[in-house]
């Protein structure tokens, strides 16, 4: 196994995210179409391809072929209805966060947010809905639908892979502290979403954990698609009612 050290975890990790969130940024004041759907659409074509390129590159060099071996390695099998079961008490521990600190990180962080969104076009700011409401009902269902792909299977499966997978197993130091070290690292890689950090750590830290623990990253893939889901679920009652 190619073990990877802090430099080139922080490289593998900037990259992707310093990729999709530029063009965002770029492309976002020239966008004809809702700033969301660009989103997914510029995660598609560049986080995907470079996060599953890195660990297809390593599954060449390390198992002779392009595959997601490298992201799946020593995996315990556990029954589906466990998996289920422990990804939904993550889930519920993340909404009580969701009522709790999200609320009150949203309250503090505030004033920068909206400064910093007062420098951009409208559409940056994902929730304005009344602004996403201006849209055609044909352009606003394609929306909804291709950020229902993205953010609950596309995005999550393969971040997912990529860090818990990947990252996770292939650190230098392997010890109690990786996961959660990863976990922080994951929350911070967003750099297209920097006002919700310390809400993030708190929700993927603890089933990070769990998933190493029990050396099954569909725990923490399944928890993730289904926080993802809830807040697709909310943004397309919000955009159609």
């Amino acid at each position: 196994m190619n073990q990877i050290n802090t430099q080139r975890l922080l490289l593998y990790i900037c990259i992707p995210a310093t990729v999709l969130s530029l063009s965002y940024l770029i492309l976002g004041h020239f966008c004809p179409i809702p700033h969301l759907l660009m989103f997914c659409i510029l995660g598609t074509i560049t986080l995907v391809p470079i996060e599953l390129g890195i660990i297809f590159s390593a599954s060449k060099k390390e198992h002779g072929s392009f595959s997601l071996n490298s992201a799946l390695v020593d995996q315990a099998k556990i029954p589906v209805w466990q998996i289920v079961l422990i990804a939904f008490l993550f889930f519920s521990l993340a909404g009580i966060l969701s009522i709790t600190v999200a609320p009150l990180e949203n309250y503090l962080l505030s004033p920068v947010r909206q400064a910093l969104l007062n420098k951009l076009p409208v559409g940056f700011d994902w929730q304005n809905t009344e602004y996403v409401k201006t849209f055609s009902k044909p352009v606003l269902t394609v929306t909804c639908i291709y950020y229902g792909l993205f953010n609950v299977i596309i995005g999550p499966v393969t971040e997912e892979l990529f860090f818990r997978g990947y990252l996770t197993s292939h650190y230098y130091k392997q010890n109690k502290f990786t996961p959660i070290l990863i976990a922080i690292m994951f929350s911070l890689y967003h750099f297209w979403l920097p006002f919700a950090n310390v809400f993030r750590m708190l929700v993927f830290a603890p089933v990070a954990y769990v998933a190493y623990k029990k050396k099954n990253i569909f725990i923490s893939m399944c928890f993730h698609c289904m926080c993802n889901l809830f807040s697709v679920v909310g943004f397309i009652i919000e955009i159609m009612k």
